[in-house]
């Protein structure tokens, strides 16, 4: 639902409209939200749906309980997602690979310290992931509003609740694309 994001932003920066790029970067970021809600049921009734497709019950389970312990992580990369076109859009790839590589070091030494040696399992693995994803997204977060885009990004703005409905359109129209 996000992909929109991706052409607007380079329109924008093809256009000199910078100014834009913060706006769709809210705009993506409330609609990637929204779509993060419809899919929490999914994550909340895992177990009876993978029973309906003739799982084993203890296999469902299993992956309920992680499902419900991952739900952090599926905000965080609804979060995510906008970030990283507003940063891909402004060539900053480095930035967000430098930080990436940070995170995923942190996130073997998270598994490795919760799943290996506290030896807590499954449930702790999605932990590991919910504590990586959310640094992930709070480093990206703290580098766009650091000052660092002062033409693309002026703070939080009523603006990005404007043309709610055409971004969405467009983000329907990309998600489609890309099934």
């Amino acid at each position: 639902m996000g992909s929109a994001l991706e052409t607007l932003c380079g329109q924008a920066v093809g256009a000199g409209q910078l100014n834009m790029i913060g706006i769709y970067l809210q705009r993506s970021s409330i609609i990637t939200l929204v779509t993060a809600l419809f899919l929490l049921p999914a994550y909340i009734l895992t177990s009876p749906l993978l029973k309906l497709l003739h799982l084993e019950k203890h296999i469902a389970e299993v992956a309920r309980k992680y499902a419900i312990w991952s739900i952090p992580q599926l905000f965080a990369y609804a979060l995510n997602f906008p970030m990283h076109k507003f940063l891909q859009a402004q060539s900053k790839v480095w930035v967000m690979t430098i930080i990436s590589m940070v995170v995923v070091g942190l996130h073997v030494f998270l598994n490795w310290l919760l799943v290996i040696w506290i030896d807590h399992g499954l449930l702790r693995a999605a932990i590991a992931g919910n504590i990586s994803w959310w640094i992930l997204v709070l480093s990206h977060l703290v580098y766009v509003v650091s000052g660092s885009f002062p033409e693309a990004w002026f703070g939080p703005s009523l603006s990005a609740f404007s043309s709610l409905c055409g971004f969405m359109k467009i983000s329907l129209a990309s998600a489609v694309m890309l099934w």
